[in-house]
């Protein structure tokens, strides 16, 4: 398959951010760490942001405060205690959460750091009530080894999570309580990957490694995976929130894209001959242009008393509307930046439509008095908020024409990215003063280095050798987190090929049909229950799951018992295969045992999921044999 880019002679480089959940108890005070609806209390706060001990206010913080919102926080009292709401100081940290973390280091050949110290990072976007996170390194100098060459793990770290999002509104956020303080181990890697598979290879192993603790949450939202990417002559870009391990190489490659085509633009607005100079906060009045308008949004504005705002952008016009991802333009880029401000812009490229007819557009160009090649934007809102929009607009016209300027974007579900802020600066770092600092004596260390767990890849190939399982099967198995339930129900005396095949195959079977995800390991482990006890036979286990992702708040037992899966006695099923033998006794007498495939169907269809397989042809068999 032929590669989009040259990403050797683009010069890509990648590095990652991986943030996992811990699954032990909050890190800073000994409250659960789960979520849950249930709200007691709610209060709220406005955050804004202070110097660093260098007396420098961190960008990406200022940025936030601007937008000057309220924070509104739910939460219970079962899972948040005064330390998460920022009332009492913090105790600990959770030492199974530091432990689990010193395995992690030691599975990505990085060297524990000596002495812990937290530290505070200023967040003011309100997800933390305090206006920071806590994070502390933990260790250093690790790394992955990969085909394309080794990539270099810097740090690893132990920080807080902040709050979830319960509703964005313009000018308040509601939070939810319940995720704030759940341990999370962060994993940093120098920008040394050089090809976007690289990436992936390189988040699976660190993946490999969080899973291998055991103590990692599993589900949406519990990992967190966040891209630096960088070609030659463009810029480094953070690149928030990529879920999917599968979406990784082309999210990288849609950045790769975007980078190059406003490198793109930017030599051909130099071309152009467009200075910066030339590219001014001057704003002009169009509101008469559009009194008659038939643009819904343009009349709503003015109706309001708002105006319609107008800025000259030299040389331009053809540009804004220039696709630079695949359905995102610079024009795009433009109207993420004025967001805060307006829900849209107009642009010359995309004129006339929305209701804007060519009449007015010609309008515009005439009192703005534009060139062939200038381009025009339009804002329609309240005056103030009107020139704040288009100060945002030209503040981005103006990183056009240098290339591509730093910033954090977020990542989109289709493989694209979108503006959030400013790339954050060094200014938001300063001391925790409330947690001592954690000694880690080299006994401790070594304790922890000597009883490191096996590695998913050293799993797979216990399993192969150890139970005799087909390799793809474990492969499946470790790599869908099954592998804990799967080892516990060979405990319990289930063979392995059958418990493999049943969470393996019989479970990824039925994705189709049903919302097989709804099936919980509680389920499983009663269906298998019944098994053990001989309630139900194997093949009962396919109708039991369908039954159950449809309906789970019922237990495999209900469900057995309902669908009539419970096994037979074995006079039952013998009497239902005579039953069978009779109904087709011709055909026996005439083929003999040739009449065993089609008799055998028969019998399963009556007793499939209420006896056993094997009972049912050793009977046919030896019925069919008493007749030849």
């Amino acid at each position: 398959m032929t590669e989009k880019f040259n990403y050797e002679k683009l010069g890509l480089k990648v590095g990652l951010e991986i943030h996992r959940q811990l699954d032990t108890k909050k890190l800073f005070s000994p409250v659960p760490s789960e979520l849950n609806e249930k709200v007691d209390f709610i209060f709220e706060r406005r955050l804004r942001p202070t110097m660093s001990e260098m007396g420098e206010i961190d960008p990406a913080a200022l940025e936030e405060f601007k937008k000057g919102r309220k924070y509104i926080y739910e939460g219970n009292y079962e899972l948040t205690d005064l330390v998460y709401i920022d009332e009492e100081p913090p105790r600990g940290p959770d030492r199974e959460a530091l432990e689990v973390s010193l395995q992690i280091a030691y599975l990505l050949n990085a060297k524990p750091v000596d002495e812990v110290h937290f530290m505070r990072k200023i967040v003011i976007d309100g997800s933390n009530v305090s206006g920071f996170q806590r994070t502390a390194i933990i260790a250093m100098n690790g790394k992955v080894d990969t085909p394309w060459g080794s990539v270099g793990i810097p740090t690893i770290c132990l920080e807080e999570d902040a709050c979830r999002i319960v509703e964005r509104k313009e000018k308040e956020v509601i939070y939810r309580l319940d995720r704030l303080g759940i341990p999370l181990v962060e994993i940093s890697t120098t920008p040394d990957i050089h090809h976007p598979e690289q990436a992936k290879v390189v988040a699976k192993y660190i993946g490999d490694a969080l899973r291998a603790t055991r103590k990692v949450k599993r589900g949406l939202g519990t990992i967190r995976q966040d891209l630096n990417v960088s070609i030659r002559g463009g810029a480094r870009i953070e690149i928030k929130g990529v879920q999917e391990l599968d979406m990784i190489p082309l999210i990288i490659e849609r950045e790769v894209e975007r980078q190059v085509n406003l490198l793109k633009i930017r030599d051909e607005l130099g071309e152009r001959g467009v200075n910066p100079e030339e590219v001014k906060e001057e704003f002009h009045d169009v509101t008469e242009i559009f009194q008659n308008t038939e643009s819904k949004i343009i009349a709503r504005a003015i109706r309001k008393g708002g105006k319609v705002l107008a800025v000259r952008l030299p040389g331009f016009r053809g540009l804004i509307g220039r696709e630079i991802q695949p359905g995102r333009r610079l024009g795009t880029e433009m109207a993420d930046r004025a967001k805060k401000y307006v829900k849209g812009i107009f642009h010359i490229d995309e004129l006339p439509d929305y209701g804007i007819t060519e009449k007015e557009v010609n309008a515009v160009i005439e009192k703005l008095s534009l060139g062939e090649k200038d381009a025009f934007v339009l804002v329609a809102a309240e005056e103030e908020t009107a020139r704040k929009a288009l100060a945002e607009v030209v503040k981005r016209a103006k990183e056009a024409l240098e290339g591509v300027p730093e910033e954090t974007r977020r990542a989109l579900p289709d493989g694209n990215t979108q503006y959030m802020r400013p790339l954050p600066g060094k200014a938001r770092m300063y001391p925790e003063t409330d947690i001592p600092t954690i000694f880690l004596p080299s006994g401790y260390k070594e304790r922890i280095k000597a009883n490191l767990p096996e590695l998913p890849q050293e799993r797979v190939e216990r399993y192969v050798k150890e139970y005799s399982i087909d390799k793809s099967l474990a492969e499946t198995l470790v790599n869908d987190e099954r592998d804990e339930l799967f080892e516990e129900l060979v405990k319990k005396g289930i063979k392995p090929s059958l418990a493999a095949s049943v969470l393996v195959v019989v479970l990824k079977g039925l994705k189709k049909e049903v919302p097989i995800e709804k099936v919980t390991e509680e389920h499983i482990r009663g269906a298998f229950e019944l098994y053990l006890k001989g309630k139900i036979a194997k093949e009962a286990f396919e109708e039991i799951f369908k039954e159950l992702a449809r309906n789970p708040e019922k237990t495999a037992k209900q469900v057995a018992e309902e669908k009539g899966l419970t096994l037979l006695s074995e006079e039952e099923v013998e009497r239902i295969v005579d039953e069978v033998i009779q109904q087709n006794i011709d055909v026996i007498k005439a083929k003999g045992m040739g009449a065993m495939g089609m008799i055998m169907g028969r019998a399963m269809a009556k007793l499939r999921g209420r006896a056993d397989g094997k009972l049912v042809n050793t009977l046919v068999r030896k019925k069919i044999q008493e007749l030849s």
